[in-house]
């Protein structure tokens, strides 16, 4: 009765769009799930800044998608509901791909706590002077003491590559020192981040770590993955969301496998939306649950090889190009080619084979090897300006084995002789 209903389409479209709208907004959790012993080291750290005025610094450092953020989030979150927090404290966030030197993330700071007014003309002359003239204008009104503030720069090991690494030295040097409550926390994958640090800014950092490594199991893994494609309790048509929430699609062995290759190749849970959201954009009224057909074919899409698929465009004669350069990569172990050495490789081939192939002109061949350089399947060894002519410029394949072989089964119409002259070359 529910699949010849007329609202089905509208009961499929919904919860689509709530599939959706689950994985792409993740709201964080009261407490991060299996980081309970960084999550009160790093609570207490901050709590002791922003309520005792005690200045610290800290580096939370774990691979991409390992969980910084979150933990950070749930940690400020839960400091910033304490009421003594609330109207105290001031935060100012970072991040080393926007703040890309010194200036320009001084002006950020700036523009965080407000003070623009207070700085207006003014002129310093150093970094410091102005980051103490900042802190400075935060003192309450008896001047007796400062409000806290919370430096997390995102990305921290970027922050390094700053020239003579100004920033870092001076938010760590205020909070070595007593006269400003400041906390520093940094966000880093980089577990070499210290060695980095210039040795005056090392001599400043507290040394504190807190490192993030995933302990998921495949198990966790999979239980995650039914809870993101539930459907919520009040969803409207309860038949629709028990049947949907029911599936057991996890329990088939083609949908164990994918999700264990996923799992295997990254625990990162942003990797796993990703793969989810291709699935259950595929879900339509012909079919209004998910289906092992879809996985696979997001698991296709997600792993796609972007070289191989622009290798499934190109013509007759630019894949017989990229085919005699392999061969020279054989036969010379790698050695960089010219246009010449491709173009003479490719007129062997149609000397013996004639009959199958068109005869191409020098200029048609070269527009074509043009084309492929355009493309960024061949690059120049030397990549400034050279005054070799362009048939002598030495030029590196930036493709592998599989690569080209997996073009070629897919290839529409490809000719035989084409294949097996691949084949010879590869083999």
């Amino acid at each position: 009765i529910l699949y010849n209903s007329p609202y089905l389409y509208l009961f499929t479209s919904y919860a689509q769009k709530l599939l959706r709208e689950r994985l792409c907004h993740q709201k964080l959790p009261d407490q991060p799930v299996g980081l309970d012993s960084q999550y009160k080291h790093l609570l207490e750290l901050l709590r002791r800044t922003a309520v005792h005025g005690e200045s610290n610094s800290v580096l939370i450092v774990g691979p991409r998608g390992s969980g910084k953020t979150m933990l950070l989030g749930c940690v400020l979150r839960e400091l910033m509901s304490l009421r003594e927090v609330q109207k105290n404290v001031l935060l100012v966030e970072l991040n080393g791909l926007l703040q890309t030197d010194d200036k320009i993330a001084l002006k950020e700071i700036t523009r965080q706590l407000h003070l623009e007014n207070v700085v207006g003309d003014k002129v310093f002359g150093s970094f410091a002077e102005n980051l103490a003239f900042l802190l400075e204008a935060l003192k309450k009104g008896d001047k007796s003491s400062s409000r806290p503030v919370l430096f997390v720069l995102d990305e921290f090991d970027l922050f390094a590559h700053h020239k003579n690494q100004t920033l870092l030295y001076n938010l760590l040097d205020v909070s070595q020192s007593a006269q400003t409550p400041v906390a520093v926390v940094g966000l880093t994958c980089r577990l070499d981040v210290l060695e980095l640090l210039e040795k005056r800014v090392k001599s400043r950092f507290s040394h504190r770590q807190i490192h993030l490594f995933s302990s998921l199991s495949f198990g966790q893994y999979v239980d995650v993955v039914r809870a993101q494609l539930s459907l919520p309790p009040d969803f409207p048509d309860p038949k629709f969301s028990d049947e949907w929430n029911h599936s057991k699609l996890c329990e088939d062995k083609t949908v164990e496998e994918i999700l264990r290759r996923n799992f295997n190749g990254s625990k990162d849970f942003r990797s796993l939306h990703s793969l989810l959201f291709l699935a259950v954009s595929r879900v339509s009224v012909s079919h209004s649950t998910l289906r092992e057909a879809d996985l696979i074919e997001a698991c296709r899409l997600i792993s796609a090889d972007s070289k191989a698929n622009v290798l499934h465009g190109l013509s007759i004669l630019e894949l017989c190009l990229i085919i005699a350069m392999k061969h020279l990569n054989d036969t010379y172990d790698g050695e960089p080619f010219n246009f010449q050495m491709v173009h003479n490789e490719f007129k062997k081939f149609i000397q013996r084979k004639s009959h199958s192939i068109h005869k191409f002109e020098k200029p048609v061949v070269m527009k074509a090897f043009e084309h492929l350089l355009q493309l960024e399947l061949v690059r120049p060894v030397d990549s400034g300006v050279c005054k070799v002519q362009r048939e002598y410029q030495l030029m590196r394949l930036m493709l592998e084995h599989g690569q080209v072989m997996e073009a070629l089964q897919k290839y529409p119409q490809c000719p035989t002789d084409v294949k097996q002259w691949a084949l010879s070359a590869f083999g």
